[in-house]
This record gives structure tokens, sequence and C-alpha cells, in this order.
């Protein structure tokens, strides 16, 4: 959510940043938004004078009874008594519209960070730079799929059974190399200095519109039935949450965490063979970044975010890349965003398995995330960012680690976390 303000002193300026993202049709709420904030100052202005003209009665009454001046006394209780109602009621009508006005401050895009290049959608995102030589395999990979059931490492039939598609049994030492590749991330990023957490997988319905848009929210979350929970479509959710309505300390900024969570969405729309198998799938785990930091640091911070990503894959011998989201790919409160893809010897192209996003103060105005600084209490900023996303990062690791005969190599660095073995075989 963007400061009123920026549209009180500059309704062109927020209307060109949203024609920027290709959302023409949120432009009209620019306008509603700058009348309403209009009307609600208006409020503001009229109950300061009802007050104001309450104290002087007020300050009558003494000197009236002090005078046996009853009748006139009790005529000005009346006029004090019609004030409180008319206070009352423009109370009410001041909190229905800075409501009315928050639902829409809540649709217009944060400010997108002037760097971004613009564009319609994904396919005019920027490569930035490669990290590691692709590697053309001598043979021919095969699906996924194909590698996990040669390794009897995956049983997707019986998970259509329990719980339909999107949904997987991961076995023997496929399932132990997804939990070896989430423990090392874990470890990757405490020796670089994040405090790990495992945070709660359920927040309120509060958090979810705080740290994310209307349209996201219904395109991922499942609610629990009866309950003001949703199930997190990643730890980020609840982590920003859990500075919800807190002023926090500027001495103590910035709190950088890692934490780990199952994540849980609906990814609804069809989808070709190669987002099927454990690519685009309701229900992974995941080992996260989270940021709260002062607004001046938010730029190192994001780019030492996605570098950890690139760095976590170039210690797995994975090639990797970095893209820059344009304008039409940014979610709606991200100010700039970057992907981190992975090699794919099998399609022979890069696919996203990280992305990485600093949201400037935007999460932190829905939350009330406040810090008290020695100029005055001003808002957080807030960054995200994958460390690593098993099963979907098992694909790039599968393909760009597997031999002719189907062993898959285990870079060193995993190996204690596999109880030393050197393949699976």
């Amino acid at each position: 959510m963007i400061d009123i303000a920026l549209i009180r002193n500059n309704k062109e300026f927020v209307k060109e940043n949203i024609k920027r993202k290709f959302q023409d049709h949120k432009l009209p709420l620019v306008d509603k938004a700058y009348e309403l904030d209009i009307e609600a100052r208006k409020y503001i202005t009229k109950a300061s004078d009802l007050r104001g003209k309450k104290n002087a009665l007020s300050k009558q009454i003494g000197a009236l009874y002090a005078a046996k001046k009853v009748e006139e006394a009790n005529e000005i209780k009346k006029q004090i008594a019609l004030i409180d109602q008319e206070l009352l009621d423009l109370e009410v009508e001041e909190e229905n519209t800075k409501k009315a006005l928050k639902e829409i401050m809540m649709k217009i895009p944060n400010i997108i960070d002037e760097t971004v290049p613009i564009g319609k959608d994904d396919s005019q995102n920027v490569e930035i730079k490669k990290y590691g030589e692709p590697a053309l395999k001598p043979f021919e990979v095969p699906y996924h799929v194909e590698i996990m059931e040669k390794l009897h490492g995956i049983d997707l039939d019986s998970a259509r059974k329990v719980a339909g598609n999107g949904f997987y049994y991961l076995m023997g030492d496929i399932a132990r190399l997804h939990s070896a590749i989430i423990s090392y991330a874990r470890d990757f990023m405490i020796d670089r200095g994040f405090t790990y957490v495992v945070p709660p997988f359920m927040i309120r319905s509060d958090v979810v519109t705080g740290v994310m848009s209307f349209e996201e929210m219904d395109a991922m979350m499942y609610k629990i039935e009866n309950e003001d929970l949703y199930l997190i479509g990643t730890s980020e959710h609840s982590m920003i949450g859990k500075f919800i309505d807190t002023i926090l300390d500027e001495k103590d900024l910035p709190y950088v965490y890692t934490s780990y969570s199952p994540c849980f969405r609906k990814e609804k729309g069809a989808h070709g063979i190669e987002e099927r198998g454990v690519y685009r799938i309701h229900q992974f785990e995941k080992q996260e970044m989270i940021v709260v930091c002062k607004p001046e640091d938010s730029k190192m911070w994001f780019e030492k975010l996605y570098q950890n990503t690139v760095d976590l894959f170039r210690s797995l011998d994975i090639p990797v890349r970095t893209l820059e989201c344009c304008s039409g790919d940014l979610a709606d409160l991200k100010s700039k965003s970057i992907d981190v893809e992975a090699w794919s010897p099998r399609q022979q192209k890069y696919f996203e398995v990280g992305s990485c996003s600093n949201l400037t103060d935007a999460q932190a105005r829905r939350l009330g995330i406040r810090v008290n600084g020695e100029k005055g209490k001003y808002f957080a900023h807030t960054l995200n960012n994958t460390v690593v996303a098993p099963p979907r990062m098992l694909i790039a690791f599968l393909e760009n680690n597997l031999n002719e005969d189907g062993s898959v190599n285990i870079p060193m660095v995993l190996q204690p976390y596999m109880g030393n073995k050197t393949k699976i075989k």
C-alpha cells in the first residue's frame, strides 16, 4: 500500500506507475482515493471545529451557574448534547470513509523501482547474468519423473488416489535427498548470519491481506473452513506477519531470518508436461529468507539476498542465471524483483527456482510495521527471497547430476547430509 500523500500531492505520478504496470483498469481508483481522502479530511476538520465550539460552551456553564442563570446554563447543555450527537455521527461517517479509502488503497499497486524494465509480461523479463556453464549431456536426459521412478523415489499414482493431482509421495534416497537439500540450505543461511525460524503454518485473514494483494490471495491461498485461518503459501507470509502492529527500535534493525515451512498453493490452471510431475504442485517445502530493515538499506539487502541463492546453487554445481522481472510481471506489492533460474539439460533452457523481491514499505503500511528512529517514526522495508524450494529444485539437481547409467552424483557439500554417499543408484 502506497502513502496517500503520493495521491494527494501527485495523482499523475501514481497513474503513470499504474500505466507502466499495464493495469489501466485501476486508473479510476486513484481519482476515487483522492476524493475519499478529501472527504475524510473534511470530517476531521469539522469534528475539530465542533470540539472547539463544545469547549468554549462548556467554559460558559460554570460562570452561568455561579451567576444563578440556570436556564441559560441548561440551554447551553442542550447545545453541547446536540454537538456530542453530531460528533458521534461524524465519527461513523469518517470511519466508513476511511474504511472505503483503505480498501481502494490496497488495490493500487506499489511504486515500481525506477530501474525496473518496462514490459507487459514475463516474456519481456531481462537476463542479468549467467553463473556456471550450462551442461549439454552426451545422452538424452529423461523426464524428471522417470529419473525418480527408476530410483524408486516417487509414487504419483498413489498420491492421486489419496489427495488428487498436484501431490506426490517421495521415497527412499529421493526423499532423503529432498530433506538433505533443505537441511543444507538451512545451515548455508545460518552460516551467512541469518537466524533460523520455524513459523506458524497458518495465518489469519488480516495477515493474509497485509502480505499480498486480493488477487494473489484468491489465486493462491487455501482457507480453513469455518475458521479465520489460511494455510501459508510461503513462510514469508507468517514471518512478515510476525511484526504486525509493532513499533520496532531502529537500533535493532535489520531483522534477518531464514525460515523453513511447508507451503500450500492452489496453482490454478492447466500446465504442460514440464510443469507436471513435481514442478507445479499444491504442497511443497521451502527454505526462505526474510529481511526487515531501514529504507536506505533495502537496496543493499536485495542484492545480497538473490546472490545467496545463486551461491547456494553454484555450490551444488547447478548453472543458474538471474532475470530481472519487468513492470508487467511484478506482483502489486513488489517494487523490484529478480528471479533465479536453474539450467535444465533436458529442456536445454533455464527455469525458475526462486524469486527475490523488495516490497519497500508496502507490506509495512498494510500491517502497521513502524520503526522508532532518531528522526521519528517511519515504516520499515521488507524483503524476501527463496533459498531453495524442493521438490522443484530436485528437477534441476537430478538433471544436472545425472549419469548415463541412471545414477545421480551427490556434490561434496551435500554428502554429509546423505550419509556420506557419493551417488544415488
